[in-house]
């Protein structure tokens, strides 16, 4: 297709050059097989570039080339691409990338970076990046994108979100805690609604959160709770001590029991997210009476919004257009929790561990910090895994909890045991990009099993921040 032209070479040729420098190329829009061509490659020969591991949508590869002007361009499934939000120009070979490598590495193209073979945080800051200016969307687009959303929400009910059929879990209140959870994690759910059979009614739920008030409990020399009490302990039991023990945390909890947050079949969409939203719960269950006095209850179904998210997506999958929003780059929007950069101070710090911290620090943290997950990065920030509430139901398994102090137990020790759990498609980490859209993002998390997004730097996967399901709503509906 192309004629030959200078080569500069890449680290596949092996070619020996002076000042070859490595370059990190990326095409984060997806693809079955991508390749990389260019002036380096005298525009004759396909470099495969690879899926990012816990990003299969974004590909990348790493060549040498010597400092200097390049042009190049991606075949993507059979077909020539290049990348609108790097430099480009229209040339001899229609419209191709660009990159310049400045001898002292001053300039750097925000998706086509140097690679080092072992990176820092000076690595890292003494760079200077010259990115491509972030879209930006205006206050009318916006306040049009959260009233068609919001609209959207108001007109549907949560009768939509009600399979044809499913399988919803109840646990009754007089059943033992140890037995509660092993159920939950026999059956890979993290939370279950509660049935007390003598008031005929629904009265709670438990959670991975009471598993882990309760090991931290029975970690507390001064515990009223011991292990053989809670082969015995029930629900009942525990839930009418937890009020005293969320006030010794917290300083806020009330003098009497929190009552069940549920919804019912007709109560619109926008209701049920609110509900989950000032709550601060994973789902609400959906519950129907025919009664007027609310006797005997049924347990429908449990809402999540990522099954809200999924109404979304589905209304406006044709019209994606009417809600300008959707096209953002996340990095444009205030969305997520993101790691500040140097020189700021505001804004909410964003957790994140060691895989040497101990299991007892990740639990207080999910408490304390009053998150769902925590990111366990290396000495570079970079993401190895994430620590979220539901993998604490892991001990539950052959009784580890028994067999364990939490603050000797490794959060790396603590991840091998619930490995083949919570992943979606073998990836317990679902990562992102800061340039995907918000349309990208919103696809992924409506995806089963997802609840939260880290978001990564390409390549070498260091955490910039972190985006839930919690996040885009509030986002959308501007609470």
């Amino acid at each position: 297709m192309f004629a030959s032209g200078p080569e500069t070479g890449h680290e596949n040729r092996g070619v020996s050059r002076p000042l070859l420098v490595p370059m990190r190329f990326i095409w984060p829009y997806g693809g079955s097989r991508v390749f990389l061509t260019g002036s380096f490659t005298r525009w004759s020969e396909h470099i495969p570039m690879s899926p990012m591991e816990g990003c299969p949508t974004v590909f990348q590869v790493i060549c040498s080339l010597s400092p200097g002007y390049h042009q190049f361009k991606f075949f993507v499934d059979g077909e020539w691409r290049h990348d609108d939000r790097q430099p480009f120009v229209n040339g001899n070979y229609g419209v191709v990338n660009t990159v310049f490598i400045a001898r002292e590495l001053d300039v750097v193209s925000p998706s086509v970076s140097p690679e080092a073979p072992s990176r820092s945080h000076m690595d890292v800051d003494d760079v200077f990046i010259c990115s491509e200016p972030v879209p930006t969307i205006s206050d009318a687009d916006l306040e049009v994108s959260r009233q068609r959303a919001a609209t959207f929400l108001s007109r549907h009910t949560a009768y939509e979100l009600l399979p044809d059929s499913s399988k919803v879990i109840a646990l009754d209140v007089n059943i033992a805690v140890k037995q509660a959870f092993h159920i939950l994690h026999e059956q890979g759910i993290p939370m279950a609604p509660l049935w007390d059979s003598f008031k005929g009614q629904f009265v709670g739920v438990l959670s991975a959160l009471d598993f882990i008030l309760i090991l931290r409990e029975l970690g507390n020399h001064g515990s009223n709770l011991t292990e053989e009490e809670l082969e015995t302990h029930t629900i009942s039991a525990w839930k009418e001590g937890k009020v005293h023990l969320r006030r010794q945390i917290d300083g806020n909890a009330r003098s009497y029991p929190r009552c069940l947050v549920h919804a019912g079949p007709y109560d619109s969409l926008k209701d049920v997210v609110l509900k989950i939203l000032r709550s601060k719960v994973a789902m609400v269950p959906i519950i129907h009476s025919a009664s007027q006095d609310g006797s005997f209850p049924q347990l429908l179904n449990l809402a999540t919004l990522s099954e809200v998210l999924k109404c979304i997506l589905r209304h406006f999958k044709h019209s994606s257009s009417s809600l300008p929003i959707l096209q953002q780059p996340i990095c444009s929007i205030p969305l997520g929790t993101w790691v500040p950069k140097i020189g700021e101070s505001n804004g909410q710090s964003l957790a994140m561990l060691r895989p040497n911290a101990s299991l007892g620090a990740a639990l207080s943290l999910l408490v304390q910090a009053d998150v769902s997950s925590i990111p366990i990065v290396d000495e570079n920030d970079s993401l190895l895994d994430v620590y979220s509430r539901s993998d604490i139901t892991a001990l539950a398994k052959d009784k580890a909890y028994a067999q364990i102090c939490l603050d000797e137990m490794s959060i790396h020790q603590a991840l091998q045991l619930c490995q083949d759990a919570n992943s979606i498609n073998g990836q317990r980490c679902q990562m992102c990009l800061r340039s995907d859209t918000l349309h990208k993002v919103m696809e992924r998390l409506a995806s089963p099993g997802v609840r939260r997004l880290v978001i990564v730097e390409a390549g070498s996967k260091r955490v910039e921040g972190i985006i839930s399901l919690s996040d885009v709503f509030r986002f959308l509906l501007g609470v």
